[in-house]
Parts: C-alpha cells; structure tokens; sequence
C-alpha cells in the first residue's frame, strides 16, 4: 500500500510540474495585461481582422484539403502498396522542416515562375500575399495531422466489418461511407481540429509567402518587433482567448455528433 501510494505521489509531481511548466508562462501573460490594455486590443480593427482572417483561413484550408486527406488515409491503413513507407515518409516531412525552409517550398510552388503560380496567373490571380496563399502555407505544414489521425481511426477499424458488407453485396462506395468513415469519424473529426489549429499558429511559412494581409501570428511578431512586449502582449492575449472558445465549441460539436451517431447502434 505505501509503495502504491508513493508511486502515485511521484506521478503527480511529475504531472503537476508539467501542467504548470504550461500554465505559468500563460498566466503570467494573462497577468501582465492591464484590463485597459486587453479592452483597447479588442477594439482595435487590426486586430479584429487579422484574427478574422486567420479563423478562417485556417478552416478553409483543413476543410478543403481533407477532401482528398481522408481517402488517402484509408488507402495508407487499408491497402498495400510499393514504396508506402516512403509515401509515409513524403506525408510526414513537413513536420520535421524549418517553418522558413516549407515557406521558401511554398513561395517557389506559387510564385509566378512556379507551377501552381503560373496556372493561377492565367486566370489572374496572384497566390502571394493573398488569403489563398496563406492557405497554402497553413495546409501544407498541418496537413501531416489530419492524414495521420484519420489513418489512425481507419485502421482501428475491424476489417472484417467491411469484408461482410462487400460480401452481403454493399459497394466499395457504400462500405466506406456508411461503415468505414462513420466508424473512424471521432479520429478524423480530432485530426481536423488538429490541422485546423496548427494552420491557426502558423508563422515562418506564412510570413515569407504573405506578410500582408497580416494573420495573427504575423501580427503579433509585427507588434513586438516593432514597439516592443508591452504592445504584443494584449494581442496575443486576444487571440488565445479566443482561439481557446473556438475549439472548446469545436470540441462540443464534435462530441456531440459522436453521440448521435452511436444512438442507433446503443437501440439495436
């Protein structure tokens, strides 16, 4: 008994000191910033758009690239293919790049000696220093996120679920909408909200592809190289507050939507 309880005192030091080696730095943030500081920020334009424009770009970018994300993910869990660890590998490396390296991939990627540049100019859009180039940036150093998870949640996935629906005459169609993706939905809605949020905190590739218009992040930066740490801290403040109510709600709805789809097979 006094070895267990020992051994549950040291794991709560040790978790303890972790938790507070994350809350500390926040707080004192938090702490810092005068009400009258906090309340001119919140007010401010600037700040109101650029915290605007990264909410949304970041959403778009996740929602428009798990298209394509969610099916490769279940060919990753579910098929045998040449080279796939090598496939794996190409998915994962934006994780392990410098921020400013992926944005320099990205600038050449966009510019307008670039491939996807080039075909953007014919119909005249410019990809830097435009919303649809920072949605780039955010998606290509997050996308890792949303592959890895939902692969994660198509693998869980019994295979022999999805053997018998092909058996008892289902289509592939059939089998992956209405067997394999709501089962594996929980760990695609959590790889979402996880691209969702490093798109969000994204700077090094952001700021070399669009410095203007200014996201959050850059924003900040802007402000404390600028006029120092007492002006980028009300802003970063901000933007923590407000990213937090943004994924508690996401949070919510997801869970929520889990619920409802496990009602059906809780009555049978």
């Amino acid at each position: 008994m006094l070895k267990n309880n020992t051994f549950n005192l040291i794991l709560l030091l040790l978790s303890s000191l972790v938790l507070l080696f994350i809350l500390a730095p926040l707080a004192g943030m938090f702490l810092r910033t005068g009400s009258t500081e906090l309340l001119e920020t919140i007010n401010d334009r600037e700040v109101q758009k650029s915290i605007w424009l990264t909410l949304w770009v970041s959403f778009a970018a996740a929602l428009f690239f798990a298209i394509g994300a969610v099916p490769l993910a279940w060919l990753l869990a579910r098929k045998k293919f040449p080279f796939k660890n090598i496939v794996q590998g190409i998915i994962d490396l934006p994780i392990v790049l410098p921020h400013t390296a992926a944005g320099i991939a990205i600038l050449g990627f966009i510019s307008r000696d670039g491939l996807l540049g080039k075909a953007a100019e014919t119909i005249g859009l410019t990809l830097i220093n435009n919303p649809a180039g920072i949605a780039l940036a955010m998606a290509f150093v997050s996308l890792p996120f949303l592959i890895n998870s939902a692969r994660d949640g198509f693998a869980a996935i019994p295979e022999r679920l999805e053997k018998a629906a092909l058996t008892l005459g289902a289509s592939r169609s059939r089998v992956f909408f209405s067997i394999s993706l709501p089962l594996a939905w929980r760990s695609i809605i959590t790889g979402f909200i996880m691209m969702f949020a490093r798109g969000m905190s994204e700077f090094g590739a952001v700021v070399i592809v669009a410095y203007h218009p200014m996201i959050a992040p850059v924003l900040i930066y802007e402000r404390f190289s600028s006029f120092g740490l007492r002006y980028a801290r009300p802003a970063s403040v901000v933007f923590i507050i407000i990213a937090l109510v943004v994924f508690i709600l996401l949070r919510i709805v997801a869970a929520g939507r889990n619920e409802i789809r496990t009602l059906p097979d809780a009555e049978t």
